[in-house]
């Protein structure tokens, strides 16, 4: 799998994770409490959107943490031909800014 398709990857399932934790409520509302109220435990109630929101956001953790290390190893490596930043400045031109004779603070003050 090539590098680009792993930053894919990683951006869905970061995109997919914060839309989960989102949804959370950590006071007992959100998603949760629009299913079947306070104390009802029905078939798809507060405790299983519960469940299945916490399952969810641990696997997305997991999933994002598999595929960061992945990456690690798709990173297209090579030998100097492939890094590029020093052929980029290679070709630029370094200069520095003439110094200006000004006076010192400590000559303004006798």
């Amino acid at each position: 799998m090539s590098y680009t398709a792993f930053l894919i990857l990683i951006l869905i399932v970061a995109i997919a994770l914060i839309l989960i934790v989102m949804v959370q409520n950590p006071k007992g509302g959100g998603l949760s409490s629009s299913f079947g109220g306070g104390g009802a435990q029905s078939l798809g109630g507060v405790q299983n959107t519960n469940n299945f929101l916490d399952r969810t956001t641990w696997t997305l953790a997991i999933t994002m943490f598999a595929l960061i290390l992945l990456a690690n190893f798709a990173i297209p490596r090579g030998g100097d031909s492939n890094f590029k930043l020093d052929n980029t400045l290679d070709g630029i031109e370094t200069t520095t800014p003439a110094k200006t004779a000004t006076p010192s603070t400590n000559d303004s003050l006798k």
